[in-house]
């Protein structure tokens, strides 16, 4: 960490509140070290929108729309981040254009994120929640197979449930089934999902049977 860094630095501990959906804030933040959990008040109770590692910001739309907090950020380990206010950020992308679109990329990619997360919460089937939640995992976060259309997702269970609504022996039972077909399988760290394409087939097909519904 340089000596510019290290004076803007803070630290959490596991499960201490950064800050609350409603606050206001004129700063933002850099995850340097340990995981945080943003999470939303929706209709039904609170909702885990996203979990964060190093190298991720957020709390940026304080300083972009000067607005109150839309989520609240909970530590889920010790974290350390380094807090940055309007000046600061603004300075930090006129100078550093690298700096400046992999920010636009990343925002660009958490509205994609929320709009399919959104998509997936409006369906009232927990079947077909897990299995549109496990082709959104492999989507935006699933890394190459064994096969050439497989895609591994690692993601803690307890949060995909938690994120997508649906409790967790319900996600059991449709892994569980989604394994049985072929579509699924264990692997170390994760699962591995046969295509995405197959498994939208296959919600289709459930779908089109009244097995699922909407």
């Amino acid at each position: 960490m340089t000596d510019s860094q290290a004076r803007f630095s803070k630290s959490f501990g596991a499960n201490e509140v950064i800050f609350r959906e409603g606050d206001a804030g004129d700063t933002m933040f850099v995850l340097r070290a340990g995981k945080v959990r943003i999470t939303k008040h929706v209709r039904g109770g609170e909702k885990t929108f996203a979990v964060l590692g190093p190298g991720e910001f957020f709390g940026e739309m304080a300083i972009l729309n000067g607005k109150p907090r839309t989520a609240t950020a909970t530590a889920l380990e010790a974290v350390t981040l380094v807090e940055l206010d309007a000046a600061r950020f603004e300075s930090m992308i006129t100078s550093q254009a690298e700096i400046a679109v992999r920010i636009i990329q990343k925002l660009s990619r958490r509205l994609e994120d929320a709009d399919a997360l959104i998509t997936i919460l409006t369906k009232r089937d927990p079947k077909t929640r897990v299995i549109l939640g496990l082709a959104r995992e492999g989507e935006l976060r699933g890394f190459p197979g064994s096969e050439d259309d497989a895609v591994i997702v690692q993601r803690d269970l307890d949060e995909f449930s938690e994120e997508i609504g649906v409790k967790r022996p319900e996600v059991d039972e449709v892994v569980g089934r989604l394994i049985r077909v072929g579509l699924v399988r264990p692997v170390e760290d994760g699962i591995e999902l046969a295509s995405l394409a197959k498994l939208t087939e296959f919600l289709s097909f459930l779908e089109e049977r009244g097995i699922v519904s909407e």
